[in-house]
């Protein structure tokens, strides 16, 4: 007598516990799909592409270090490849007439790279920590080395295309930026959960085990350089699938495309939203994307910003962003959230006003230097006045010392209901108590 599996469906507590899990992937299809509708201008549009294919670039990347731990100098080559050989690609598509459709390029690309990690892989990923992280930037100079020689592959430094020239996809073109996004968002979607798989995988778990202690893990029996080696052809295959999207969209690729600064630049992504949590990269991707487009709209000293705040995270928020969220999970489950608002709002207001003050006098000094005292008027926060004058320069100075001042008088107060928001409802009311009678003794 053969006895049936059961079906997993038919069990209303595994759909109940599919549902919290399901639900943040729902959500964010939904906000793909609306965000073309809430920002019609081709300006944001772009900027949404950028954003999406740097999330894609960033998760792969914290594949390497986030979760196996692999510094890497040269994570950008692989984006890079993946770019270069989408485009030879589609163009070889379109000269020869082959039905291959744009869409299914970034996967081309994706293997390719894929291709190239594991050769790469092959010996760099035997080595680990510093030793590791030297391999790899090294193997960014040799491929700049190369996209100088390979004329083939490399074209003497870029290649381009135009994606319109291909087959349609039902009908669809490609010729507007929001069809170019939706392509993009839908392997967005599709490569963020199937890192997030990968994650929850043996591999990804015995991954976050060789990253805290390789020695333990080869005791265990298994091979920490196996498991690095299947982490980093995986990463590969995403950044590939990055470098796909990013030549779709700019119909480009160039050498600045696999740089140690795109490496640089993804490390610093990755690193600003937290590699500790899995969205942390997607949270450093939408905040450097911001600042690196709206935000160098505005001044041209934006970069300087980027490296305050990156230097600032490491050094106070090691965690990142996505950390710095994290730690408030359990404040939020005692229901003491509420115990740091006040706190909050007389630190970080000051705070705020303190940074406004130093960026003002920045970009005073700067103005200055740049035109020579030739023009003295500039615009900051859509005001015009005259950077010779005065007052802008007491007003700037009072706002960052003031601020500041404020900001170190409330710190204590801020670290007192921190630790009262960890304790149990019952306790801090019970301190609080406490403490109001003792003053009224007093």
């Amino acid at each position: 007598m053969t006895q049936t599996a059961p079906d997993p469906g038919a069990n209303p507590r595994a759909r109940a516990s599919l549902l919290p899990a399901l639900l943040p992937w729902g959500l964010a299809a939904l906000a793909l799909l609306a965000l073309p509708h809430v920002f019609l201008a081709n300006s944001t549009i772009t900027i949404l592409n950028q954003m999406a294919i740097t999330i894609v670039f960033a998760l792969s990347y914290n594949m390497l270090l986030g979760q196996a731990g692999m510094l890497s100098f040269g994570h950008a080559i692989y984006m890079g490849f993946g770019g270069f050989f989408c485009l030879h690609l589609m163009n070889h598509a379109q000269d020869a007439g082959l039905p291959l459709p744009l869409p299914v390029l970034p996967l081309f690309a994706g293997l390719f790279s894929l291709g190239m990690a594991t050769v790469i892989g092959a010996f760099s990923t035997r080595k680990s920590g510093t030793v590791f992280a030297m391999i790899s930037l090294g193997i960014v100079e040799l491929v700049a080395a190369c996209s100088l020689i390979v004329y083939s592959f490399f074209r003497g430094g870029g290649v381009g295309g135009d994606r319109t020239l291909g087959q349609p996809f039902f009908g669809v073109e490609f010729l507007y930026q929001n069809q170019v996004y939706y392509l993009i968002a839908a392997w967005l979607l599709v490569s963020a959960a199937l890192m997030y798989a990968f994650s929850r995988t043996p591999i990804g778990r015995m991954a976050n085990a060789v990253r805290e202690n390789p020695e333990r893990v080869e005791f265990l029996g298994y091979s920490a350089h196996w498991v690095r080696f299947y982490s980093f052809c995986a990463a590969g295959f995403f950044a590939g699938v990055a470098g796909g999207l990013f030549a779709i969209n700019y119909e480009i690729a160039t050498v600045e495309n696999l740089n140690l600064q795109a490496s640089g630049t993804i490390l610093m992504i990755a690193f600003l939203g937290g590699v500790g949590v899995f969205f942390g990269p997607v949270l450093g991707a939408i905040v450097f994307t911001l600042l690196q487009t709206v935000l160098s709209l505005q001044t041209d000293l934006w970069q300087l910003y980027v490296a305050v705040l990156f230097m600032a995270t490491v050094m106070f928020f090691p965690g990142g962003l996505a950390g710095l969220l994290m730690m408030h999970v359990p404040v939020i489950r005692l229901g003491n959230f509420g115990v740091l608002l006040r706190p909050y709002g007389r630190t970080l207001v000051p705070a705020a006003i303190a940074t406004l003050g130093a960026a003002a006098l920045v970009e005073m000094l700067f103005h200055l230097r740049h035109s020579g005292g030739r023009d003295p008027e500039m615009t900051l926060f859509w005001v015009t006045f005259d950077s010779l004058s005065t007052l802008p320069w007491l007003l700037a100075g009072l706002a960052a010392g003031g601020g500041l001042w404020l900001t170190r008088r409330s710190l204590p107060a801020l670290v007192s209901a921190w630790h009262d928001a960890h304790l149990p409802r019952d306790q801090r009311l019970a301190k609080t108590a406490g403490q109001g009678a003792r003053a009224t003794s007093s």
